[in-house]
């Protein structure tokens, strides 16, 4: 069980006391965070540093019918910003570009001068980067050589070294006036979108670029940018588009996945739609997900849409099957010493699912994992996950001589090894864990901080459909806006289920004091792993309030977080 610190009531409406400790306390900001208005509260695309450049730029070659390259990352940003542009030339009725995704595993993140070559043979004149670039300054400088001017759109941190683009579309470089320097890669393809639209001026082009708010609102929510500001509109209107958009594609794989449109959340795009886009590449195929949205063909929509959600189930038994050799090969070698940090690998494993294997693990040993396998020549490749007990930047960097290269934040990160180093991978790391662990460093304990913050003390008689409307007047959820977590003190069990086929999920249920039941789930979960739950037992509650829509019957339920003991910490 896990501690926690409440957020006591200072003001005594919840919607006021969830928004004040979001910091929104202004009538102003009250009335933008709950109101989003997408004239008013989304920027001047003209705002962003060579805007102007790039829309001159790309406003020539469409006027001199010159071949245009898009070159997009293969991830669920990347690809529908690849959308956005493409459904951009064709509404113009401009023929002349083509889409480039390149392969995960072949050519990895970013420019390639392979790919840049045979673009170039292809004909291209100006090649438009979406979700990638900001680092490729050799690639950049290679197809210049080859004639092609280049167009970056990116939002990744900038180096030292600035690729010589003919523009960059990246809220973050230096002296960018651009206000949100959050923006996903494709919330800056948006932007660049948006002022192309303005520039054209034709009837045809006035406001059209609203109905890409689906592709942009799929991208903010798969990218884990903050929810605020501009990302909030996008991510709003972006839900409000996707409800009714007239993508075949799209409506293909939500009836797959048995998503009723009109109640489509952020959980359904976070849990189910961004799931099988990246699935697409991470099994070898990312243009079978650009097709999906991309296509006006219902046969080929339905196909793709089928497709999509077979190799995501083929990726989940993969990674599930990797799990379980990994905690083989982890209890094989640590028999008489746990590991100070897990570390695993294997010359067949697929690079590009390690990621996926490690969140699994960090959850199971709560230490650093590191993963690795080979992509198609001797570098070894891999994925690391933090249990928070390290900064997995500064990690690496103090083992920093095993590694060929490596990259990430203070949570996530990927890495190269050489084949002759890889024996050295973990008595390095566990040496470099030993001096910058942040225990070390702070000279605390993880245990005694708070694992959660709860939002508010509710009781189980507030629960309502109406306390469910006003909370959902904060929705999407997301990062810089997550969903309001409550504790439920002294509830009693009245009944305990597990459902589902393999009744592998887990059902509690309690009564409000006039006898109306309320359930409470949590999914891949038994009594056993709270330390053993009874019916008839008082426990206390960690949860979120959810809508479930399950065979078209709107429940009103709570989301399980965690059973917790009784002590909680004030703030």
């Amino acid at each position: 069980m896990k501690n926690y610190a409440v957020r006591e009531r200072k003001k005594e409406n919840l919607i006021e006391h969830l928004l004040f400790h979001r910091g929104i306390t202004s009538v102003e900001d009250v009335e933008k965070f709950l109101n989003p208005d997408y004239e008013k509260h989304t920027h001047d695309p003209f705002l962003m540093k060579d805007m102007e450049n790039a829309v001159e730029r790309i406003l020539r070659a469409i006027k001199n019918n010159e071949r245009i390259a898009i070159f997009s990352d293969y991830d669920a940003d990347g690809i529908p910003g690849a959308v956005m542009l493409h459904d951009f030339f064709k509404k113009l009725g401009y023929a002349n570009f083509e889409n480039y995704i390149p392969d995960r595993h072949g050519e990895g993140f970013g420019l390639n001068g392979s790919a840049i070559e045979e673009l170039a043979k292809r004909g291209a004149n100006l090649l438009i980067t979406i979700d990638c670039g900001i680092a490729d300054t050799e690639e950049v400088a290679y197809a210049n050589g080859l004639g092609l001017e280049v167009i970056i759109t990116d939002h990744h941190l900038l180096s030292d070294s600035i690729p010589l683009a003919f523009a960059i579309l990246n809220p973050k470089q230096s002296a960018c006036p651009y206000p949100e320097k959050m923006l996903c890669g494709s919330g800056v393809v948006f932007k660049l979108v948006q002022a192309l639209a303005q520039r054209l001026t034709t009837p045809l082009m006035r406001g059209w670029e609203k109905w890409l708010l689906d592709m942009v609102g799929i991208a903010t929510l798969s990218d884990m940018v903050p929810l605020t500001g501009e990302n909030r509109v996008f991510a709003h209107f972006g839900l409000k588009v996707l409800r009714r958009s007239p993508r075949v594609g799209l409506g293909q794989l939500l009836q797959e996945l048995r998503i009723n449109r009109s109640d489509l959340s952020e959980d359904d795009v976070g849990f189910m739609i961004t799931p099988r886009i990246n699935a697409a590449s991470r099994m070898g195929v990312p243009m079978d997900a650009f097709r999906l949205f991309a296509t006006e063909d219902a046969t080929e929509a339905g196909a793709l849409a089928k497709h999509l959600n077979h190799i995501n189930n083929e990726r989940k038994g993969k990674v599930a099957s990797l799990v379980k050799e990994v905690r083989k090969i982890v209890a094989e070698q640590h028999e008489e010493r746990a590991p100070l940090v897990v570390v695993a690998g294997n010359p067949n494993w697929r690079p590009s699912l390690l990621g996926l294997v490690a969140n699994s693990l960090v959850e199971d040993y709560q230490k650093p994992v590191f993963i690795w396998g080979r992509e198609g020549n001797d570098t070894l490749k891999g994925s690391c996950r933090s249990d928070g007990s390290v900064n997995l930047s500064l990690l690496m960097q103090e083992a920093r001589s095993v590694f060929s290269d490596f990259g990430g934040h203070a949570e996530a990160g990927g890495f190269s090894v050489a084949l002759e180093k890889v024996h050295l991978l973990e008595s390095e790391l566990e040496r470099a864990y030993e001096k910058v662990r942040l225990p070390a460093q702070a000279g605390l304990s993880r245990e005694a901080k708070p694992q959660y913050a709860v939002d508010a003390r509710i009781s189980i008689d507030e629960v309502s459909w109406a306390l469910w409307n006003d909370i959902a007047k904060l929705a999407p959820f997301g990062v810089g806006n997550p969903k309001p977590l409550f504790l439920f003190e002294q509830f009693v069990v009245s009944a305990i289920e597990l459902f589902g086929k393999e009744k592998q999920h887990l059902k509690l249920v309690f009564k409000k004091s006039d006898g109306e039941k309320i359930s409470a789930v949590k999914f891949f979960s038994k009594p056993d792993d709270f330390g053993g739950i009874a019916q008839g037992q008082n426990i206390n509650l960690l949860a979120h309030l959810e809508k479930s829509t399950f065979g078209n019957r709107p429940e009103l339920r709570l989301r399980i977080v965690d059973v917790v003991a009784s002590s909680a910490t004030r703030r």
